[in-house]
């Protein structure tokens, strides 16, 4: 906060690890963080809008070339940092440890490609247009003060998919992390102070309600940055006295359905669909959520699939060839047995023979067939190691539930006869923003855009597009006479103006 690492005195919450040391099972004490209150929190706001300083702050007002030096400078520390990282990715959240180095990587040239569409957005507005007698200087400015909150299931990587872009930009930024996967940003403090002016990075703990609530109703807030679920957005905006000024960049839920038509090849389909459902315990927003199987191949795909599952190996994150780790949310297990119970009342089966296994921080993924609409599995994001397989016939039967559906995030479509494919794939584009062809849903590459229909997105994340969500169009004009063409030759000659330039950044 304000360019320096406070020592908090006040009341502090543990953070646990549903990973074990012990014979018997008990959570593990990672360590704790503040529980920072509402006085504390406003704290952190006034910090925040000094350094935007009503837009006159050095950080808004900066050269775009030394705000490209300052994220380099924390791009390299934070490398420093790597083994810390991936070590606190494995025992706050589960996730194993090719996964973890990746998120690592992945942040990191994230970062990287993030600076350099940056230089080549600054470098095409290096340039003056002229139309019916008006010059004009036209570049990408901040939008204010970002409140920015990540989720726990990438608490690094889709965290950073909204604070670098944001940051790049101009803007000043209060961020708070999950609550899983909140220590492993610690490593990350010192870079971020080193890095950038003071204030420009603001980094809160706390529960939500009592620290992200009070920022809101300030109204201060000029973009609300959240990857999460729109219950919480949605609480959030409304805390915010004047809606029609708010930002939004949200990346929410999704219930992405895997389709697989008679023609598909079974093999790749079921190795897909296992990636697709599974990877991370299926805490993904882009996991396969629900799986379409034509009735034709249902009993032969059913029965691989429930195999590959079965054969998954369940372990802690640093053990070779996990695929299965501890849920870092205690309750989860819970809420998956509700589900499988649920779907079991209503005529489905456990498919799999260790579906439903539970151990006291992991349930085994069931795989449950058949399942019908008024099952809860069906209607909710399960987020989690359950997964549900529904019959069909008629592929318009699909394309109705997919229209009706609050979601509209990904599809994964496994076929061959392009003349199926070809109307399919001309539909789901208009129902959801990305068609995986015989391939499962997911994020990447960060350079291609990520967004969602309905409930699922509001904006749209890539190295690209993030650049602009974070940013808006502002521009010098002035009328085509000698007076003012002296006067911008002077500001181009003279330098003084780090908006006014035609400098070309390499």
């Amino acid at each position: 906060m304000n360019g320096e690492l406070k020592k908090w005195e006040g009341q502090t919450a543990e953070v646990l690890s549903t990973i074990s040391i012990s014979e018997d099972y008990k959570p593990t004490l990672l360590g704790s963080v503040p529980n920072m209150d509402a006085e504390s929190a406003n704290e952190v706001l006034l910090s925040a809008c000094d350094a935007f300083g009503k837009g006159k702050g050095a950080w808004p007002t900066m050269k775009v070339s030394d705000r490209i030096s300052c994220m380099e400078k924390f791009v390299e520390q934070m490398k420093t940092k790597r083994d810390e990282v991936v070590k606190l990715l494995m025992w706050e959240i589960g996730k194993n440890l090719p996964d973890s180095e990746k998120e690592f990587d992945r942040t990191v040239e994230y970062i990287y490609d993030t600076i350099e569409d940056y230089k080549q957005l600054d470098r095409d507005s290096a340039k003056f247009l002229n139309r019916d007698g008006v010059y004009a200087h036209i570049r990408r400015g901040p939008l204010g003060v970002v409140l920015c909150l990540g989720p726990y299931n990438y608490p690094l990587n889709e965290t950073f998919a909204l604070l670098i872009p944001a940051l790049i930009m101009g803007n000043t930024a209060i961020f708070k992390p999950a609550k899983h996967g909140v220590l492993l940003i610690t490593p990350l403090m010192e870079a971020f102070r080193n890095s950038f002016p003071r204030g420009v990075v603001n980094i809160i703990f706390g529960r939500g309600r009592e620290v992200a609530a009070p920022i809101m109703q300030s109204g201060r807030i000029d973009v609300l940055a959240l990857i999460g679920n729109s219950k919480s957005a949605i609480a959030l905006q409304d805390q915010h006295p004047n809606k029609n000024r708010l930002r939004l960049v949200l990346g929410l839920e999704a219930k992405n359905p895997a389709i697989i038509l008679p023609d598909a090849d079974l093999d790749l389909a079921v190795e897909e669909c296992i990636n697709g459902t599974l990877s991370f315990n299926g805490q993904r927003c882009t996991a396969l959520k629900i799986v379409y199987v034509h009735e034709d191949i249902r009993e032969e795909f059913n029965k691989r699939f429930a195999a590959k599952v079965d054969a998954l190996k369940l372990g802690n994150p640093w053990e070779a060839g996990v695929k299965l780790t501890p849920l870092p949310e205690p309750d989860k297990p819970t809420y998956i047995q509700g589900l499988i119970d649920d779907a079991k009342e209503k005529g489905a089966e456990i498919l799999n023979k260790k579906g439903g296994e539970t151990t006291d921080n992991y349930i085994f993924p069931a795989v449950l067939y058949p399942v019908t609409e008024e099952m809860r599995v069906y209607k909710e994001e399960q987020f989690g190691p359950v997964i549900p397989v529904k019959l069909f016939n008629d592929i318009d039967q699909i394309l109705d539930e997919l229209a009706l559906s609050n979601y509209g995030q990904q599809v994964s479509l496994f076929g061959k006869d392009v003349y199926e494919l070809s109307p399919l794939i001309d539909t789901l584009v208009n129902l959801v923003c990305r068609v995986n062809l015989n391939s499962s849903c997911q994020r990447g590459p960060d350079v291609f855009p990520f967004t969602g229909r309905k409930d699922s997105a509001v904006g749209t994340l890539s190295v690209h597009d993030a650049l602009r969500s974070f940013s808006i169009r502002t521009f010098v004009a002035t009328k085509d006479n000698a007076s003012n063409k002296e006067i911008l030759e002077k500001l181009l000659e003279t330098k003084v103006s780090n908006f006014i330039s035609t400098d070309y950044i390499l």
